[in-house]
């Protein structure tokens, strides 16, 4: 009887846009994909890396995101969504209870790329849960309520590991996060309500065929253009700022540069209300208006202060945040069919900008300190707004 009482009180009939389960699996999602970005000092000084060479430890795990993405959104049109989220939930502890082990940079790199493959069986699959059970209405608070517990879980993963790694050492944090991990996948498996409207499509060449029609649907390649800009802001911000901060005159701790982290905390509250006006004002101002919003917070983070640095971090991830849920609204609005599969889509071009933000930000970085990093970041933004720009004004083709 408490446990009946207790999973009502959490998901109540599993319909209604308030579920607070999506919330908690964007947030477990994301606990560990940015975590290393707190930790990125201690980590270049064990394995002796460059700062590009640990920054891939970010992008090694979001490449795998955006390589499985595509083929995890074909295999959930034909196998359904409940069954995948819980077993890459679950499959996503064994990698990271591995990382304390690690001895050298290959197999750490190799190890955060395994858990990076997990990853799209949730979020991608996530996505396509809620196109389905809420098409009535409420995907695009469902989708605010989603990309909410993505930025907590964000926030989470650096700000725990950042102060664990000050009590036992980064291996510790690791280990630590394999448990929440654990705790994490049970709860999914104990409260995620099962598909109701899910039909599944297991036909090889329809699979393709739908492939074909994605690939030449306008608005969804454009929304994959503008989200391959927006993580490749993001990881490109939040993973060479630490390095900066650790630095003269900052001279930030572990504990210090996951407190830094604590920006993120505006994109939970901001989010959730942005969702509610992206429909009124369209998604193309949205993203424009979100685009300009991040770029101004991220010039001010080259004032000579830590209070200008946190202010500009807090306004820049702001920003990139609403573009998040701008884009991931707008392709629950234009697809009507292989909704996974344009997920897939969106994000395979999400996080290979991650990936490559990692890696050209860190080149800057190393050329021209923090201000090559902000340079190069703040020209793809400009190329985000401009694709907004030309692509929305045209009418979009018709929805597969």
């Amino acid at each position: 009887m408490l446990s009946r009482a207790l999973r009502e009180f959490w998901i109540g009939d599993g319909q209604q846009a308030s579920r607070p389960i999506i919330w908690i699996i964007g947030f477990f999602a994301f606990l560990n994909v940015y975590s290393i970005q707190a930790v990125l000092p201690m980590v270049m000084h064990d394995f002796h890396a460059t700062p590009t060479q640990a920054g891939m430890t970010v992008g090694a795990t979001v490449l795998a995101i955006g390589l499985v993405s595509p083929l995890i959104g074909m295999l959930s049109d034909a196998w359904g969504r409940k069954r995948i989220i819980c077993a890459s939930l679950l499959a996503l502890t064994v990698p990271t209870a591995l990382i304390p082990l690690t001895t050298n940079l290959p197999s750490l790199l190799f190890l955060r790329f395994l858990q990076g493959l997990t990853i799209p069986g949730i979020a991608v699959v996530l996505i396509a849960y809620i196109s389905d059970e809420f098409r009535a209405g409420g995907v695009a608070r469902m989708t605010g309520a989603y990309v909410g517990g993505t930025v907590m879980g964000g926030f989470s993963g650096r700000f725990f590991t950042g102060h664990v790694t000050d009590i036992f050492g980064w291996r510790g944090a690791y280990f630590s996060l394999a448990i929440l991990n654990l705790i994490g996948a049970l709860l999914v498996v104990w409260l995620l309500p099962a598909s109701r409207n899910f039909s599944p499509n297991r036909s090889l060449g329809e699979g393709m065929n739908m492939l074909w029609r994605h690939l030449h649907h306008g608005r969804l390649m454009a929304a994959c253009a503008v989200g391959f800009c927006v993580l490749f802001s993001l990881t490109g911000t939040f993973t060479y700022v630490n390095l900066y901060l650790a630095a003269a005159p900052f001279f930030l701790t572990a504990a210090g540069l996951a407190n830094v982290f604590s920006v993120y905390l505006a994109g939970v509250l901001v989010t959730p209300i942005a969702a509610r006006y992206l429909d009124h004002y369209g998604f193309m101002r949205s993203l424009v208006g979100a685009l300009a919003i991040s770029a101004t917070g991220l010039l001010m983070t080259l004032l000579p202060s830590l209070a200008g640095v946190i202010v500009g971090l807090t306004v820049c991830s702001t920003g990139i945040f609403i573009c998040q849920s701008a884009t991931i609204s707008s392709i629950a609005k234009n697809i009507t069919e292989g909704r996974s599969l344009a997920t897939g889509i969106y994000y395979m071009s999400y996080y290979a900008g991650g990936a490559v933000g990692t890696w050209v930000a860190g080149r800057a970085f190393e050329a021209r300190g923090w201000s090559g990093s902000v340079a190069s970041i703040a020209l793809v933004q400009a190329l985000a707004a401009l694709i907004v720009l030309v692509v929305w004004r045209k009418q979009t083709v018709p929805a597969p």
